[in-house]
């Protein structure tokens, strides 16, 4: 493969995927995953900070679509309604041809402690996120916190749905699906 064609940042996903499943997270390096791109130590650095954000790069795109969702959906909308608008526009960022590469992470990160560690921080953001999301909107707490917490939830359990589904599932419908039955539960709680 020449180091000049085109998809560096996917070419060295898949490389650093592919080596983790082999060889494991902690006996990966990025030299290797280079080297298996066909790209340079360099190129990676252009578009990797170190190893593990190839694991957690689109987080970035998920704050940004939850922050702006729940941003604009309309006034009358309760705050249960414009976190499901923010889970609907996460969608964009679980394609069903990134589904294998996601459920190839999932792996990856479910055996290697460190890996969980950076999960779960990057679950805080998200909530946090939502929550800040919804009282820039004037929602107070404890209303925010509470449906930033939900939504995080729903947004985890609509993940692992999505890589478990048979075919093709949306996952903005899935998110949507897994909000409302949380709050049906949640509701019955009593």
């Amino acid at each position: 493969m020449s180091r000049w064609e085109p998809n560096a940042r996917e070419r060295l996903e898949r490389a650093a995927l592919e080596l983790f499943a082999e060889h494991g997270y902690d006996n990966t390096t990025v030299a290797g995953i280079a080297e298996r791109a066909g790209l340079t130590k360099r190129t990676f650095f252009r578009y990797f900070t170190d190893k593990r954000e190839v694991l957690f790069y689109g987080q970035e795109l998920l704050v940004q679509l939850f922050a702006r969702s729940i941003a604009v959906a309309p006034e009358s909308a309760t705050p249960l309604q414009a976190i499901t608008a923010a889970l609907e526009a996460s969608e964009a960022a679980f394609q069903p041809e990134r589904r294998g590469l996601a459920a190839r992470r999932q792996e990856i990160v479910a055996a290697n402690a460190s890996l969980r560690e950076r999960e779960m921080f990057k679950r805080v953001i998200l909530t946090d996120t939502m929550g800040d999301a919804l009282r820039e909107r004037g929602v107070p707490d404890p209303a925010a916190s509470v449906a930033a917490e939900l939504g995080a939830l729903a947004f985890g359990m609509a993940f692992r749905r999505w890589l478990d589904a048979p075919g093709e599932p949306k996952y903005g419908e899935l998110a949507r699906e897994t909000l409302e039955e949380i709050r049906a539960t949640a509701a019955g709680l009593g």
